[in-house]
């Protein structure tokens, strides 16, 4: 387990690292030299092409080998059949989608009837191979006796004999000479048939096809717009288009450039639902031309009208620019004005976002980006000398190490013990939110960043302190879960915000509670619509956010963003943004650019925790042995009890309490009241709880 705590003091200037310098320090303008020549070499134009060449060449023997196994799996199933059935259907020609099903049950029979014939004639083959034998002894025994009595010499017998053995060896020895080559030479002939496959069909990414083969695919226009509709398979769309006098053109408003593509909004006919569209996303990516991931669908504010960004052919598999964040030495933060590059939309344009005072979530599955896209946004905050981070890395890999010397806590590992620590961390941070809260009005608070990756092992922790409290889960007892939650209640009104990185959102992984308490929330590639509705909310997947229909792996570090931090258009609600990738070696570059802006750190190595709180326990000592007592009664006794910890309590609080152990509040001449046996219950329960979790 790795706690490091360092007491920074903030807002240090730039002139208070002016020192003498030492050796290490002489030897960093070599350093940057050299980084500078490398990044040179990298970006070189012969050095793309020389990528270019090796991508290419080595997607075309994926490609082809991929499509030789559709080829042979189609030719031996009846999945081309289907195919063409599913087809049909989608058009409402039954009558061609029949033929192809009567055409699939022909190909089972013959397919059926081919197997029987052979296992047929497997059961035949001894005896096919007897008779072959004694056959040919016959005629090598005729053949023999005519010769010896040819020649008058019995000897002659054995000649045809002779004859077969020294034939058999010669086609062994010819057989082991072949069979040795075929290893040496079967798989390089067998690659490049593969590869030559896949150059004909230029299965390779548009980027690294030669310039000659690299053209922007057919252009958009407004009859391809509306041929691509028409032919969705919506009867009552095909229909309204057919009878309409200016063939469709109607529909659509000025097909007008956007970055690297086209948008244009479709005015739907009556009767046609924004969501048949959508969920014909890929049969209308292919009526335009274009690849599923080429071509995204939101809905605007007009009623019945979708809005389509098309890309240009291959546009979005040209890698993504290094961030501003490295190439600029120069550049700076600032939290309060500023705006992080994180990355670029769709369009090209840069994805600049807002983090003051910004609660922050990134999801998606695992090896999709998470930590790289979190982590982009605290280096850039990093050099604002203002910032103070406090970092828990639940996952322990060394993803935020360089933060070492910079955060003022940063724990690193993935056990419970780690789980504990991290809840102190956050803890600490709702205590210096309620200092902060009673300052006087007016007061100036530097920003505090708490940042928990892989925060689904915090939500999953099965820790139980000695109050007895869990430390993970989703109720209202949970100890991570209440400092989070109290932290997205109050805490961007005096500066202090919490970031939370998380696997595959689920109930479980992310309470509903806690990930609607997030002003910025991004999601990386997901399985379900059920878990983009998770991430993101349910508004901005009705209205195209689309996380789910990312590709895992190849859209790595694509992030669908909504929520307060991106300018969008009016009405939108997100807007896809691939970010830049900051690999560890820049980070920490830009980690002691960032130290270089403040003061030299101390380092403390003992995380004070927040000391435990039993509230039942405590709800017990202020009933005593009243039978019912007053909820805004039993809210005073609280305060007068511990008035840091319940100071902002109240009569919900006290209930939401007791409803976790199924418990309620009641009513005694009409007011809400707290009953002695109520509380008695919910120490019972929760004690049997913790017996049966034991």
């Amino acid at each position: 387990m790795t706690i490091t705590l360092v007491k920074t003091p903030v807002g240090a200037p730039e002139d208070a690292q002016d020192a003498p310098a030492t050796d290490a320090s002489s030897s960093r303008p070599e350093h940057r030299r050299a980084r500078e020549r490398m990044r040179a070499a990298l970006t070189d134009e012969r050095t793309r092409n020389a990528c270019r060449v090796v991508v290419r060449h080595g997607a075309y023997t994926a490609g082809g080998g991929r499509i030789v196994w559709r080829r042979v799996w189609e030719d031996r199933t009846t999945a081309r059949y289907g195919r063409m059935m599913r087809a049909a259907e989608a058009v409402g020609n039954m009558e061609e989608a029949k033929e192809w099903e009567e055409r699939a049950h022909r190909f089972r029979e013959a397919r059926h009837r081919r197997r029987m014939e052979m296992m047929t004639a497997m059961r035949q083959a001894p005896r096919a191979a007897g008779a072959v034998a004694l056959t040919g002894a016959g005629i090598l025994t005729a053949a023999g006796i005519a010769l010896a009595v040819g020649n008058k010499d019995f000897a002659d017998l054995a000649v045809p004999f002779e004859f077969a053995v020294d034939a058999i060896r010669w086609a062994f020895i010819i057989g082991t000479v072949v069979w040795g080559l075929i290893p040496l030479l079967g798989p390089a002939i067998g690659l490049a048939a593969l590869w030559d496959i896949g150059r004909r069909r230029q299965a390779a990414p548009h980027w690294a096809l030669p310039a000659s083969a690299r053209g922007d695919g057919e252009p958009i226009t407004p009859s391809i717009v509306v041929k691509a509709f028409r032919d969705l398979g919506i009867s009552t769309l095909r229909k309204a288009i057919t009878d309409m006098e200016d063939a469709g053109a109607s529909m659509l408003s000025v097909i007008a450039p956007a970055g690297v593509g086209v948008e244009v909004d479709v005015h739907l006919p009556s009767g046609v639902s924004t969501e048949e569209i959508q969920n014909r996303r890929r049969k209308l990516a292919e009526n335009l031309g274009r690849h599923e991931h080429e071509v995204f669908i939101s809905i605007p504010p007009a009623a019945r009208t979708v809005r389509l960004w098309i890309a240009d052919s291959g546009a979005l598999d040209e890698p993504v620019p290094a961030s501003p964040i490295v190439t600029d030495p120069d550049l700076k933060a600032d939290y309060k004005t500023g705006r992080c590059p994180w990355g670029v939309t769709l369009r090209g344009d840069a994805a600049l976002v807002t983090l003051y005072q910004k609660m922050v979530l990134v999801t998606g599955l695992s090896n999709q980006g998470k930590t790289a896209s979190l982590r982009a946004l605290a280096l850039w905050l990093a050099l604002d000398p203002t910032v103070e981070f406090r970092i828990g890395d639940l996952k322990g890999i060394g993803d935020w190490h360089m933060f070492l010397g910079l955060a003022t806590v940063l724990i690193e590992g993935p056990t419970d013990d780690h789980v504990m620590e991290v809840t102190h961390m956050v803890e600490d941070g709702f205590e210096e939110m309620q200092r902060r809260l009673l300052q006087p009005k007016g007061t100036q608070f530097h920003p505090l960043i708490l940042i928990v990756d892989e925060a689904q092992v915090a939500y999953g922790s099965g820790a139980v302190g000695i109050d007895k409290r869990p430390y993970g889960g989703q109720r209202a007892t949970s100890r991570y879960f209440r400092a989070v939650k109290g932290i997205h209640d109050q805490g961007r009104a005096v500066n202090v915000t919490i970031w939370e990185g998380t696997q595959d959102p689920t109930d479980q992984n992310l309470p509903k509670r806690s990930r609607e308490g997030n002003h910025i929330r991004a999601s990386l590639v997901v399985g379900t619509e059920s878990q983009a509705k998770m991430a993101l909310g349910d508004a901005p997947v009705a209205k195209g956010a689309a996380p789910h229909k990312l590709r895992q792996g190849l859209d790595k570090g694509q992030l669908v963003v909504a929520g307060e931090g991106l300018k969008m258009a009016a009405g939108q609600v997100s807007e896809n943004v691939r970010t830049h990738f900051i690999d560890d070696d820049e980070a920490e570059v830009i980690i002691e650019r960032a130290k270089a802006m403040r003061a030299n750190a101390t380092t403390v190595h003992k995380l004070e925790a927040v000391q435990d709180v039993d509230y039942l326990a405590d709800l017990a000592v202020v009933i005593g042995t009243d039978k019912r007592v007053k909820a805004t009664e039993v809210v005073h006794r609280l305060k007068v009890r511990n008035h840091a910890v319940y100071e902002h309590w109240n009569g919900g609080t006290v209930r939401d309490l007791l409803v976790e152990y199924g418990e309620d509040t009641g009513l005694y001449d009409g007011y809400p009241v707290v009953k002695l046996e109520s509380v008695q219950r919910a120490l019972e329960q929760r004690d049997e709880e913790i017996a049966e979790a034991q």
